[in-house]
């Protein structure tokens, strides 16, 4: 399907992005998810599905490299992850264009107008993000993708805070994103618009006793 395979897939004419092997995750020695192999070539989507809980942030979490893995291999390009999570990573006394031109030079970037546009933030770009609202304040946060200049974009419930045509600002930038050889990998429960894969979690649970007695907001 696409860009998404169970690394089975070969071809010169596909590149991939992400590959997973044999992947085990897990949170504070507990194992969520085991035995997942997948890749994803650049110019695809994959979108993660399964219920709260299932294990999802943390794999994500895993691709992006911020935990390792319990056991199995994640292979992607060195400096190449740009990871968006719950939290908007924003400074609340600069202001929006501020924070853009932060996040362009932290990854040794230049150039905020294309993000502006992007999330329709030109009109707040002077304003600062303490005085944003929920909702302006997560354009914002998404914004960042742009100024990485990074190809995989890894995304965890992406949309929260977001009306529907913030929704629809959000899936037109990942098609812009996906349209020049980027690929992302989001977990989300929205139908964001985009011709992706999917690929259910469900299957590939584990310990499911005892996950029942851990904070699922944060698996």
């Amino acid at each position: 399907m696409g860009g998404f395979c169970a690394l089975s897939c070969s071809g010169s004419d596909i590149v991939m992005e992400l590959s997973v092997t044999d992947l085990a995750v897990g949170r504070g020695g507990i194992p969520l998810l085991a035995g997942l192999s997948f890749g994803l070539a650049r110019g695809r989507a994959l979108v993660l599905r399964g219920p709260n809980g299932s294990g999802k942030t943390t794999l994500l979490r895993t691709v992006a490299g911020l935990q390792l893995p319990m056991a199995g291999r994640v292979e992607v390009g060195e400096d190449s992850v740009a990871y968006a999570a719950h939290a908007d990573g924003l400074k609340a006394a600069l202001s929006v264009a501020e924070n853009l031109r932060f996040w362009a030079a932290v990854f040794g970037q230049s150039g905020i107008d294309a993000a502006l546009r992007a999330f329709d933030l030109e009109p707040l770009a002077e304003r600062r993000a303490g005085q944003l609202s929920a909702g302006q304040k997560r354009r914002l946060g998404l914004a960042r993708l742009v100024v990485t200049g990074r190809p995989l974009w890894v995304l965890d419930e992406p949309t929260v805070s977001l009306d529907a045509a913030s929704v629809a600002q959000f899936g037109a930038a990942v098609r812009a994103h996906l349209g020049h050889g980027g690929a992302a990998l989001i977990a989300t429960h929205i139908d964001l618009g985009l011709e992706a894969d999917v690929l259910d979690v469900t299957p590939y649970r584990a310990a499911a006793d005892a996950m029942a007695a851990t904070d699922e907001a944060f698996l």
